[in-house]
């Protein structure tokens, strides 16, 4: 159970990495990916000097590429489990 643990959170890094920085620390952010609690988009906004709206398409276009086979494949073991 932890190895499964340790290799998921490897692959997610590994996966977050093939996205833009700016793209991986919002979905990082929002989703509280090695954080201790998520965020909303207007804290998210806020941090970066744009609006919510801004944040909300940055985080949908790096979820679209993350749904792209080539990056999916990767996680998609995880969810067979």
């Amino acid at each position: 159970d932890a190895a499964i643990q340790a290799n998921l959170r490897e692959t997610t890094t590994r996966v977050l990495a093939t996205l833009t920085p700016r793209e991986e620390r919002v979905l990082r952010m929002r989703f509280g990916i090695g954080m201790n609690t998520d965020h909303t988009l207007e804290e998210v906004g806020q941090q970066f000097s744009v609006t919510r709206e801004r944040i909300r398409q940055i985080e949908a276009k790096a979820l679209r590429k993350l749904k792209h086979p080539s990056r999916s494949r990767k996680l998609r073991s995880f969810l067979d489990n």
